[in-house]
Parts: structure tokens; sequence; C-alpha cells
């Protein structure tokens, strides 16, 4: 069934959700939240890229060639994106989970580009991905390094997904965008692993505040999930 088609369990299941009052709130709040953080990357990251900041002596970067793997970051990151699109049509305790977990971890970044400036990484090879450059602005950004924004992003999905093979699915891609990310030098390995570290307190924290209110419904949400064709 696609996407673009009405899907009965699905539609059932937002429908009740959207019978919760608190929902409908958290709801719309969410998606004007993440519509102004996206209007205020471009400033953001241009106002970065004028700090300045220590060059990390990184082991882990000085054994690997930079390469451009920009491609196979790029699919790995959309095709996870693309595949929780599809669950969360089905989900809405996906979608708001996702939407407030990404809000958080958005704002954390922030704070912590600003509180650890860093020069980029010798041999850095810019990433080319022209979904997310256009939330950069017209300068290809190098300097939002701790921690890193993809890795971070990737594996919330993986969090919010919960079916096992979209997990696993996830968490494969999770690895191979870190991995390929320091392959290009677009990150320091403390900017990797740091968005694992901090990424996973961040999720349960939107969690919490997402589904509150309405949490009642997550049960039965999670078993039309796993009861769901693919």
């Amino acid at each position: 069934m696609s996407i673009l088609t009405p899907n009965p369990i699905g539609d059932f299941v937002w429908q009740k959700a959207w019978q919760f009052p608190s929902f409908r709130r958290k709801f719309i709040l969410g998606i004007i939240l993440v519509l102004i953080l996206l209007l205020t990357f471009p400033y953001f990251f241009q106002t970065i890229q004028q700090h300045s900041g220590p060059v990390l002596n990184d082991w882990v970067l000085n054994q690997l060639p930079a390469q451009d793997v920009s491609l196979g970051i790029f699919l790995s990151i959309w095709a996870t994106a693309l595949l929780l699109l599809i669950r969360a049509r089905r989900s809405p305790a996906i979608f708001m989970m996702f939407i407030y977990s990404y809000l958080i971890v958005s704002l954390s970044r922030m704070i912590s580009i600003n509180l650890v400036p860093l020069d980029p990484p010798v041999g850095l090879i810019p990433l080319i991905d022209p979904l997310s450059n256009a939330f950069y602005g017209k300068t290809f950004i190098t300097k939002d390094l701790f921690y890193s924004g993809h890795t971070s992003t990737i594996f919330l999905m993986f969090l919010c997904l919960r079916r096992r093979w979209d997990r696993l699915f996830a968490f494969v891609g999770t690895l191979i965008v870190g991995s390929l990310l320091l392959v290009q030098h677009v990150h320091y390995t403390i900017d990797v692993v740091g968005a694992f570290v901090f990424t996973y307190p961040l999720y349960w924290l939107g969690k919490k505040f997402a589904l509150s209110g309405w949490n009642t419904l997550t049960l039965e949400d999670n078993k039309v999930q796993n009861a769901s064709p693919n």
C-alpha cells in the first residue's frame, strides 16, 4: 500500500490520536517549531562559520586517506528518512517522537557547536548533499562539528522506528554514515562518538514529552505497526 493512498489501519490510528486535545496541541506546536528551526538554520550556520577553534590531532583520521563518499552518506540518510516517513504515515507515535526529539537534539547541537568551536579536520572534502545543504545557506559549512548532525539524525531515526528489521536497517545505516563521515574527514572521531552519547538521552526526553497526555494509544499503535503489512 502506497504512502500516497488511504490506509484504513493507519488512518484510524491517526484519527484516534487526533481525538486527544494534548495530541492536537503538540502536533501543531511541533510543526511550527520545526519550521522556525529550519528557517533559523542558514543564519546559525553562516554565523558559526565565522568562529575559529583548534584543529584536533585525530589518530583515526590520520589513518584514513580522505575520499569523497558523499553518495553513500546521502543514500544512507535519505533512504532511512523515507522509511521513517512511511512508518509515520501509519504511526502518530513515531511521527511525534521524531519531531520533538529532533527539535531537542538540534537545539543541543546549536549549543554544543557554540561552546566547542573547532576548525575543520585536515583534508576535509566538502559533503555533497543537495537536500541537507539547502538549509546551510550559500556558503559550504565546515565548522558545525561537535557533535555530528548527520550521525545524530540517522541514529535518532533508528531510535524512533519500532519494527525489528526497520531498526536493523537504520542501525546499519547509522554505522555506515558515521564511518563514511570519518573517511571523508567531514568530522572528527569525537564528533561522531558524541552524536551517539548525546542523542540517546535527548531522544528519551523528547519521547517523554511527545507521548505524554495521549500515551494510552501507544500500545495499540505498536500492535498496529507489528500487524500491518510492509
